[in-house]
């Protein structure tokens, strides 16, 4: 067998065993992402090149206006596309509050690099008697960046509102209170403003989950759109083991000719 044939024959054998580490791979690499933590709105079947698909319609938070500490009038929609932690408090809290924001400033501090994609806000429950220059001190206190990081009141119906129903408070706190919010849980949702985890502030294994969970959703892909070589990834050992054979097939042909010549 001369050296050509023999490199031919291992090319044969190696091929299916890479497309096979290749799977393995990618299968070790893909992570676990955050759980979406509420049923889906809906579930819309269709059907894409004779196969049914499916594409569930996950709850999305609707959006809601606020006045921040710096007197600005903004809303959720201002943060399109951005992953987003809410918590709740307000300024003449006493206990929680300032334990809250310590935990919310040490987040801020861990994603200054990242502050064109994570936004935090604080979201007042008195809003009768945090004003904004109430708002503005609170937040100072804490050295905040305003820009990433805003304090808001609001219409105080609209903000219940927004915490039972939208964020399902009540879900992740079930002793809190519907008359007075009071909770020690961050909200997170991710760029599409579905509600991905809720973290106890003053928990420092929730904390550190939080810390991971936030990249992993800067780093989430719409699946809708997957890359061309990701979808071949499933099937490259079989292909492989297709080229395999040819080349195999190829080189016993050539060996039988050479012996008839």
């Amino acid at each position: 067998m001369t050296r050509k044939a023999i490199l031919a024959l291992l090319l044969a054998i190696a091929m299916p065993l890479a497309g096979y580490l290749i799977v393995k791979y990618y299968s070790q690499e893909a992570v676990h992402m955050p759980a979406r933590y509420f049923i889906p709105d809906s579930v819309i079947v269709s059907e894409k090149n004779g196969k049914a698909v499916t594409d569930t319609i996950w709850h999305k938070v609707k959006n809601i206006s606020f006045t921040n500490q710096l007197g600005k009038q903004v809303s959720l929609d201002d943060l399109h596309g951005k992953i987003l932690v809410i918590d709740f408090f307000f300024t003449r809290c006493p206990s929680i509050c300032p334990g809250l924001a310590r935990s919310m400033k040490r987040l801020q501090s861990s994603f200054a690099k990242n502050d064109s994609i994570v936004q935090f806000i604080s979201i007042s429950v008195d809003p009768e008697h945090d004003s904004v220059p109430q708002l503005r001190r609170f937040a100072d206190r804490f050295n905040v960046n305003h820009d990433t990081w805003w304090f808001v009141t609001g219409n105080k119906k609209e903000i219940y509102d927004f915490a039972f129903n939208e964020l399902k408070a009540s879900l992740a706190d079930k002793d809190v209170d519907t008359a007075f919010l009071h909770t020690e849980n961050f909200f997170l949702l991710d760029s599409s403003r579905v509600v991905r985890g809720w973290y106890n502030g003053f928990d420092e294994q929730k904390q550190a989950k939080l810390v991971q969970d936030i990249p992993l959703l800067m780093l989430e892909k719409n699946k809708k759109s997957p890359s061309v070589f990701r979808e071949f990834i499933p099937i490259l050992p079989v292909i492989f083991l297709a080229i395999g054979i040819v080349i195999i097939t190829i080189f016993i042909l050539s060996n039988k000719k050479n012996k008839q010549s």
